[in-house]
């Protein structure tokens, strides 16, 4: 399988020089990705994990108007990240993909594929590809196609199999309209197909964003379901943002649990040494930033905060102190990171994570959410540490 995109792509690349005014870009990246970890409950007392990643990029005009776009991952693991590969860095990668044998298993994954027609006042886009939403920096409650979660930084975002035209009436304003396939991609009766509009303008110091999507019934919505979201960004002495979204399901959807509404701030200081974020995030228990079976890296309770400062020591090093905190359980997560730049184009960058709860510090077993063992969890973690080598190219 992985010979044959390789092929197909080659000739994809060969064949456009022809029409393009300039000759396809590749680029990409690959990561070297040890972790460490100390388990909790039923999990080993130590385990390691190796992942080798490469995501690779290319593009190449057709004429003066098309653009076509091609990414795919290649992966390579071994230990730990065997056990991760339905969330976190690989959301929505079953572990049915992978191909095992000695030393590690193989995946290869489909990230990007479509072309892009531009003109003078209106844009579009076909084909694999990402539609991000809102402004929010850290949980993201808009971007509903894509949900994040801080504990996941570097997860990549899947790409929607649709189409999307962007029209711009003035300079500042820009009209999306959008249509994207079912989530079950064996589904072919209409259901579960998504439609929707946004409106983005922007001030001088302020950027406002409005979205309306609809997905069309099936099985776990008879009635459909209705998403609305307002987005917000202001530039002023600090970096402000608001972003919010309700998921509103006939069948499922009381009063605000459909709500997800995430406020935060940033702002830099000391000639952009020093960077502060904060972002609080309240989610219901059936809004778009919710745990389900369709985002498993989603969260289980109401009210989170996430707070980060970062420091550069020079143009090369930095140092980061990062912590989520889930109210209603006590429970967080500070995360310390370092990352230095060797040399342009390669980043090594070093992480520790220290999950903590109630029953930590007492051993009363109230565990938390994003402690060491969650709750309805039999195996956790209690620290975990990741090296990353990053090469870009």
């Amino acid at each position: 399988m992985i010979r044959l995109l390789i092929v197909v792509l080659f000739i994809v690349t060969a064949a456009f020089p022809a029409l393009a005014a300039d000759g396809p870009v590749l680029s990409g990246l690959l990561d070297t990705i040890v972790n460490l970890g100390a388990g909790a409950g039923e999990a080993d007392d130590f385990s390691y994990g190796i992942e080798e990643v490469a995501n690779l990029r290319m593009q190449t005009k057709i004429k003066d108007k098309g653009v076509f776009y091609g990414a795919f991952n290649l992966i390579a693991v071994s230990g730990t990240a065997l056990g991760g590969m339905n969330a976190g860095t690989y959301p929505g990668l079953s572990t049915s993909a992978l191909v095992a044998g000695e030393n590690y298993a193989a995946a290869l994954e489909l990230e990007r594929l479509y072309f892009r027609v531009t003109g003078e006042y209106l844009d579009v886009d076909t084909g694999l590809m990402r539609l991000a939403f809102g402004y929010g920096q850290v949980f993201g409650s808009s971007d509903f196609l894509n949900p994040r979660n801080p504990l996941f930084p570097d997860a990549r975002p899947r790409g929607i199999l649709g189409s999307a035209v962007s029209v711009y009436p003035t300079d500042t304003a820009k009209v999306l309209a959008f249509a994207t396939a079912p989530k079950n991609p064996f589904n072919s009766n209409g259901n579960g197909f998504l439609f929707g509009l946004s409106g983005d303008k922007h001030w001088d110091k302020v950027s406002l964003q409005v979205l309306y999507a609809f997905e069309t019934p099936q099985e776990a919505s008879s009635f459909g379901i209705h998403r609305g979201g307002l987005s917000l960004k202001a530039d002023v002495e600090v970096g402000l943002v608001a972003d919010m979204l309700y998921t509103y399901n006939h069948e499922t959807t009381e009063g605000i649990d459909g709500l997800s509404v995430g406020a935060g701030f940033d702002y830099s200081f000391y000639d952009g040494n020093f960077y502060v974020l904060a972002e609080y995030l309240f989610n219901g228990s059936t809004s778009a930033t919710a745990r389900s079976a369709g985002n498993p890296t989603g969260f289980a309770n109401q009210h989170y905060l996430y707070a980060m400062l970062r420091y550069a020591f020079n143009d090369y090093t930095s140092t980061s102190l990062a912590c989520i905190v889930s109210f209603e359980d006590i429970s967080f997560a500070p995360i310390l990171s370092v990352e230095h730049e060797l040399f342009q184009g390669l980043t090594l960058s070093f992480s520790g994570r220290l999950p903590l709860d109630r029953d930590v510090f007492s051993g009363n077993g109230e565990w938390g959410e994003l402690g060491p063992i969650p709750p309805g969890v039999e195996a956790g973690t209690r620290f975990l540490f990741t090296a990353k080598a990053r090469l870009r190219f």
